[in-house]
């Protein structure tokens, strides 16, 4: 799942270029993620966008691993 921490966001839109089908912006200049869309999301395209996101606002959160550590620490 891709998230966006709004308060990190500067608004340069990289993300909407991307993407305008996952990526918007709201009246502030602020991202919208359509997550119904991320989810069929190509991940590389994700991947591309967080890394051209100049604020840093984007992250990719990896259930997989997130399950995999869990099991691991009981």
């Amino acid at each position: 799942m891709i998230r966006a921490d709004r308060s990190r966001c500067c608004g340069a839109g990289m993300c909407v270029l991307i993407d305008p089908n996952i990526f918007t912006q709201d009246q502030g200049g602020l991202v919208v993620i359509d997550q119904a869309e991320a989810h069929t999301a190509d991940p590389a395209l994700l991947q591309h966008a967080v890394g051209c996101c100049p604020g840093q606002a984007l992250r990719i959160d990896d259930p997989v691993s997130k399950t995999c550590s869990a099991t691991q620490r009981e």
